[in-house]
Parts: C-alpha cells; sequence; structure tokens
C-alpha cells in the first residue's frame, strides 16, 4: 500500500480527520501497514508495547484476563498506553476476522505526537472516553 493510499484510508478515521493531506501522506511514509488473519493476537496481555495500532478495516475483539471487554472496528485505534507509559500491555487485542492495520513504532507515534498537535487532543479525548466507561462499569 502506498503511502497516499494509507494517507486516504486514515483520512477516514476519527483520530485522523482534522489532518491536511500533506500531514496524511507524511504520516503514511512512517506507518507500516499489516494485515491480520482472524485470530491472530495482535497484542498480548502482560507484555511489553512497542507498537501503536489503527483499525483501516475490519474488527478486532479486546479481551482482559480471558474475558471479552471490547469491540473495535475501523477508525479505532490501540495500544497508545503501553507507548505513553511503559507498563505492560493491559489487555489482548485479537482480530475476529480478517484485519487491517496501521502499525506505528514508538518512533513513529512519538513522530506522529509532535508533527500533528490535534492527534494529541483527540488522543485524549478517546482515551478520557474509555476511562469514563471503564468507571461506569465498576
Amino acid at each position: 500500500m502506498s503511502a497516499e493510499q494509507v494517507a486516504d484510508q486514515l483520512s477516514q478515521t476519527p483520530l485522523f480527520a482534522r489532518c491536511t493531506k500533506k500531514q496524511l501522506e507524511a504520516v503514511g511514509r512512517q506507518v507500516e501497514v499489516r494485515e491480520a488473519p482472524e485470530g491472530e493476537l495482535l497484542v498480548r496481555q502482560g507484555d511489553s508495547g512497542d507498537a501503536f495500532f489503527v483499525i483501516i478495516d475490519g474488527t478486532a475483539v479486546v479481551r482482559r484476563d480471558g474475558r471479552d471487554i471490547a469491540e473495535l472496528g475501523a477508525g479505532d485505534f490501540f495500544g497508545e498506553l503501553a507507548l505513553l507509559d511503559p507498563a505492560p500491555r493491559n489487555a489482548d487485542v485479537v482480530a475476529a476476522g480478517p484485519l487491517l492495520v496501521a502499525a506505528f513504532d514508538g518512533d513513529a507515534f512519538e513522530g506522529l505526537l509532535q508533527e500533528l498537535p490535534s492527534i494529541n487532543r483527540d488522543l485524549m479525548a478517546a482515551m478520557s472516553k474509555r476511562l469514563r466507561a471503564a468507571d461506569s462499569r465498576v
């Protein structure tokens, strides 16, 4: 997938919606697009984190301690906590069917946060929503 194609895909996601085409093409050059078959474990609970993921197409299930706690779809992201705070991953993420993700390694994620300030706000807003939802379940 070319940087332009990745940029086009990412522009459809809420996290990147406010980015310019030029910004998205720069992001597209830093990201690795990965395909995952149904059942593939993308993130393992307890492991150290080395990547941030944005789902381009498909769905994934989030599992904590063997229990399904969320479903993620196109435009959703995961893995940011382990890069922002170097604690072990707090859940598994498993492809629920064929999945296409944009994967940012730690350096690309750091560059993303520095070069695209709008991402910081959107990332924090999404994390706040997740925290509120988790608090309401407790």
